[in-house]
């Protein structure tokens, strides 16, 4: 069928009292950003409800997906609109609905209608009845079934009727931009862009830093960051990408620190780079991607003895209960695996220990940090104040 209308549901967003308003408005906003390049759209609110209306000829399938990266939608129905409320003209849409949606009629339903406009004379229990009776006599293939129906024929009646039987599900969560801002430690792994989705999932808005070490990384890895980056800003809006030069800073670690704290004192150097990055940035938590475990630097011992590293904002961290399998899956999901899975190595993985340590005390990696003293310094400035930002949209 040629839909001209979309409706959208959205679940958390109801229980939002007297600003639920303002988490709507941002969805509708973000929901005409990404439709703009699709075809001519009015996206408006109306109680409980988010309505979509093509007035141009667009793409189903390519609606479909941009509408589907829009955190807080639960459901995207698409509609049959109905502008004569009578019940004799939402029955006969109703009737041309089914016939023209199902080719086989051999299915049990349900009728579910919902009468919005309390104005209209009938009731949402006498609506349901009637436009069951008529679907009966109309097409007696079909079959009844209140508790368990294969296909459930909605109708909304409000200023207009509404007439739909699917529902594509959404993302789910919190419109971006409603929880404030973060700013994600990502690099070419699996694990941090999982870690950024989730979190603008939950209404936060994305900056981003990346860590590179040229001649030890190459562009290429760089650029695979960018492209992550580009992934995840499908469904967050842009992000902010800062890249800093790591790699005087890392050879400053690894010429006077002991080797096998290197990967701790190095992430407590990002942490502390992330934090200074945040603060300038109106950021209020840091993101990362670690889950317990899952290498020696993610033992609880070594992410207590890491997180002190930033002090002034909380370190957020999506991923911490999940295991490898669970995030493929999700990296799998959201479109980031075979970007991340690309051979180009970051700079986390060019100076990795033999034998790390997994157990860290933190006074003993202060005392190592100390061999840092005078020598770090200059380096860290001048790679906060030479940043690179890329805009990924």
């Amino acid at each position: 069928m040629n839909y001209k209308m979309f409706l959208i549901k959205y679940a958390e967003i109801g229980t939002k009292g007297k600003n639920r308003y303002v988490f709507e408005e941002i969805m509708c906003k973000r929901m005409r950003a990404l439709l703009k390049k699709l075809g001519s759209f009015e996206v408006r609110r109306e109680y409980g409800r988010i309505f979509v209306e093509a007035l141009s000829d667009y793409d189903y399938d390519d609606v479909l997906s941009a509408l589907q990266k829009v955190f807080g939608v639960v459901g995207i129905c698409p509609v049959v609109v109905v502008e004569d409320t009578s019940f004799e003209k939402i029955s006969d849409a109703v009737v041309e609905y089914v016939d023209n949606e199902f080719l086989n009629k051999n299915f049990t339903f349900k009728s579910h209608a919902k009468r919005v406009n309390k104005s209209y004379p009938m009731s949402s229990m006498e609506l349901n009845c009637e436009i069951g009776a008529v679907l009966l006599d109309k097409f007696p293939e079909m079959k009844v079934d209140v508790h368990n129906p294969e296909v459930m024929i909605n109708v909304e009646v409000r200023d207009v009727a509404y007439i739909y039987s699917k529902t594509i599900p959404g993302p789910g969560g919190l419109p971006v931009g409603t929880n404030g801002k973060g700013m994600t430690l990502l690099s070419g792994g699996i694990d941090s862009p999982v870690a950024a989705y989730m979190i603008a999932k939950r209404g936060v808005e994305l900056e981003a830093v990346y860590f590179h070490a040229p001649p030890y990384t190459s562009e290429r890895a760089k650029q695979k960051v960018v492209d992550l980056a580009k992934l995840v800003a499908q469904y967050s809006g842009p992000i902010k990408l800062h890249i800093i030069n790591f790699t005087d800073v890392q050879l400053a670690i690894y010429d006077n620190c002991p080797h096998d704290e290197l990967t701790i004192i190095m992430k407590r150097v990002f942490y502390k780079m992330a934090q200074d990055l945040a603060l300038a940035n109106d950021c209020q938590c840091i993101i990362t991607g670690e889950s317990i475990g899952q290498v020696s630097s993610q033992t609880v011992q070594s992410l207590s003895v890491i997180d002190l590293a930033a002090d002034k904002l909380p370190v957020m961290r999506p991923c911490i209960g999940m295991d490898k399998q669970e995030i493929i899956d999700l990296s799998e999901k959201i479109g980031t695996y075979e970007t991340s899975i690309q051979p180009y190595e970051d700079c986390c993985t060019t100076f990795v220990a033999k034998h790390p340590v997994t157990r860290p005390k933190l006074d003993k990696i202060l005392e190592s940090e100390q061999a840092l003293v005078g020598k770090i310094e200059e380096l860290y400035e001048k790679a906060m104040n030479d940043i690179e930002v890329v805009i990924c949209r």
